[in-house]
């Protein structure tokens, strides 16, 4: 989902483009609390539940669209600059330069750097996380899936609190 806020407005946009402002009102009105009068932001639009982690089905259902937050973890702009050429690790730092103020509704996604190895893999197994996103730290942004980043699913993720 992209959140674009710009000339006192704040509009959330699917992959498709569909225009999901109105369904997920708490992320608008958080865009609309930041600083920055100007923003892209890239993220994905969870549910947490009461252990942090994102409830796939709760978002599905419908039946919690007032609780949705953004999983902000990227900014494509910022102000009058266009960050998309920029290397990843310096975007990174941007969003979280954003997001500081930790406003409720959109917060930056954790960054870890250096490899992704199986240790990570299989706590983010033990913990019921959908999976992991791998994406070089020195590319700049392209949309859609890219050669330059890896997403690796947990086939098992519905599995959560197991030993998988």
């Amino acid at each position: 989902m992209l959140v674009v806020r710009e000339n006192g407005r704040v509009r959330l946009l699917s992959r498709n483009g569909t225009d999901r402002t109105k369904r997920y009102p708490w992320i608008a009105e958080a865009a609309l609390k930041n600083r920055q009068k100007r923003f892209v932001i890239d993220g994905e639009a969870v549910i947490l539940g009461v252990d942090g982690i994102s409830d796939f089905n709760a978002l599905h259902s419908r039946q919690h669209d007032h609780e949705v937050q953004l999983y902000a973890f990227d900014i494509l702009v910022m102000g009058s600059d266009d960050l998309r050429s920029v290397p990843l690790h310096v975007r990174k730092t941007n969003l979280e330069q954003l997001l500081a103020r930790r406003p409720d509704g959109i917060a930056a996604a954790p960054f870890e750097r250096g490899e992704i190895g199986p240790d990570l893999f299989r706590a983010a197994r033990r913990m019921g996380l959908e999976g992991l996103v791998s994406k070089h730290r020195d590319r700049p942004y392209r949309g859609g899936r890219q050669k330059y980043w890896i997403k690796v699913k947990n086939r098992s993720h519905s599995a959560i609190g197991r030993e998988l």
